[in-house]
């Protein structure tokens, strides 16, 4: 039976053994169960064909695999080859309303959603898919708005409120108070031992941003409006941000919070669904509801960033000089509109509908989800700009539509 904690000052959570090693070769991470097609359904609830609606979406950690929540159950995908790689149909009343891969390993995060959740909304089931079951679960007061997941760390967004747990004994480590977050609004980095995580903060433009290593906290006043949507880096060294303006977006340095770069999506108010970096933080895609994609060059060096972060400070000017925009010198004379940079590439989309962007494992290749079930590939040049080159396009609730 699954074990419920709460996540109160008081509780004290039962232990719940998970694993630890950082190996995805060990058995408790063995990623056989996402490499092949298996029986998909086993044990489960078998459900009549039909077309199921799409509740959540989310890519997993390195960007290889994607994770579709339905009204039925969810599906993981590959995204280079595109495939299904399994699916767990939990019937008509069994609504996924969010789903977290861990890598490509056996354990996923699950909340329920939809007309008729699975899960009850204010609970993260531990799911083992090597199991078919879940072996664990985190009880809250409210509706859970968001969940994030590391090999070490397991962290929960409620509305006002963020919770940080250790994956192994999901004993709680930290609570964090924020602004009213119903997006659910958090990024942690991957990559690097010492966890970074960042969130709102309590003001309205707010990004707060936690160095668990060194146990530091900055606060960075990104913008005037309320923030909308953040991304970090995989090692937690850059962030960027966009306001509910949508027109902006800023690339920090989380450690000092100097301003690196700015881009300009456009000059009309958008709502930006999603910001992802390239691995190497040479590029950023943006995804907004006027229904395109812009690819931005980045003109950080990851590198020198990385050098520098001992010797920053709060005050410190921007890291790397060449970050200043091109026009930077005309600021005083033409408006901020000319002197912030514009993207290199763009795609085009269906405009009012939410896509996901992220990085392919390819060279300048971005892939694009959408909440109808699109699933692109497109390629961008750099040197010549404009539009993107479509490689592929499938719908995965529907695939007969492939073109």
């Amino acid at each position: 039976m699954a074990q419920t904690l709460q996540p109160t000052s008081s509780s004290v959570p039962q232990t719940l053994v998970l694993p630890e090693s950082e190996s995805e070769t060990d058995s408790a991470y063995s990623i056989s169960a996402f490499d092949e097609p298996q029986n998909p359904n086993q044990n489960l609830i078998t459900t009549p064909t039909q077309t199921p609606t799409l509740l959540h979406l989310s890519f997993n950690q390195d960007y290889g695999c994607f994770a579709v929540g339905t009204d039925m159950g969810f599906r993981i995908y590959n995204c280079d080859p595109f495939r299904e790689i399994f699916r767990r149909d939990f019937g008509m009343r069994g609504g996924i309303g969010l789903v977290q891969m861990l890598f490509r390993c056996n354990i996923l995060a699950l909340v329920g959603g939809g007309a008729c959740p699975q899960y009850p909304l204010n609970k993260v089931m531990i799911w083992d898919d090597h199991q078919s079951r879940c072996i664990g679960e985190l009880s809250f007061r409210s509706e859970v708005k968001g969940v994030r997941l590391r090999r070490d760390r397991i962290v929960v967004v409620l509305v006002q409120k963020i919770f940080v747990y250790n994956f192994a004994d999901l004993k709680l480590l930290h609570q964090i108070e924020t602004i009213a977050n119903p997006k659910g609004l958090c990024e942690v980095s991957h990559v690097s031992s010492p966890v970074v995580l960042v969130c709102p903060g309590l003001q309205k433009g707010q990004v707060r941003v936690e160095h668990y290593g060194s146990k530091r906290t900055k606060f960075i006043m990104a913008h005037d409006s309320r923030i909308a949507c953040f991304s970090l880096t995989q090692d937690g060294r850059l962030l960027a941000t966009a306001s509910s303006k949508g027109t902006l977006v800023r690339i920090y340095n989380t450690l000092d919070g100097s301003l690196l770069q700015e881009v300009r999506r456009g000059a009309d108010r958008a709502e930006i669904y999603s910001l992802a970096f390239s691995s190497t933080a040479q590029w950023l895609a943006v995804s907004s509801d006027k229904g395109t994609v812009h690819v931005f060059s980045l003109k950080v060096d990851s590198g020198l960033l990385a050098n520098d972060l001992s010797r920053s400070t709060p005050d410190s000017s921007l890291s790397n000089p060449s970050a200043i925009p091109s026009l930077s010198f005309m600021k005083g004379v033409l408006p901020k509109y000319f002197s912030s940079e514009w993207s290199v590439a763009q795609f085009h989309l269906q405009e009012g509908l939410q896509h996901v962007v992220a990085f392919g494992h390819q060279k300048n290749v971005v892939v694009i989800l959408g909440m109808d079930g699109s699933f692109y590939r497109c390629e961008f040049n750099p040197t010549n700009g404009g539009e993107m080159n479509q490689l592929e396009y499938y719908n995965f609730l529907k695939p007969e539509q492939t073109f």
